[in-house]
């Protein structure tokens, strides 16, 4: 790969990283304030701030599992395999 190539696949990964960060806000977003007016409690604590906080901690090892999986794919070569 040469230098040209690998700029293109930082910058596509970090691209990825950007996208990534804004699903996690909007799913934020979406758990927390999404889920305010239900009236749904565990442990005496609502629904909103398990999802707000709990959901998305737990949303964004998912996505940072796959961006990071994606980015370990796009470095495979047949060398590799």
């Amino acid at each position: 790969m040469n230098r040209k190539e690998k700029f293109k696949q930082a910058n596509r990964e970090a691209n990825a990283t950007w996208l990534a960060l804004l699903i996690v806000i909007v799913f934020w977003c979406v758990a927390g304030f999404g889920l305010a007016d239900v009236k749904v409690e565990f442990f005496q604590t609502p629904l909103w701030v398990w999802a707000g906080c709990i959901g998305t901690w737990l949303f964004a090892i998912v996505v940072s599992v796959a961006v990071s999986y994606t980015h370990l794919r796009a470095h495979e070569t047949l060398r590799h395999l």
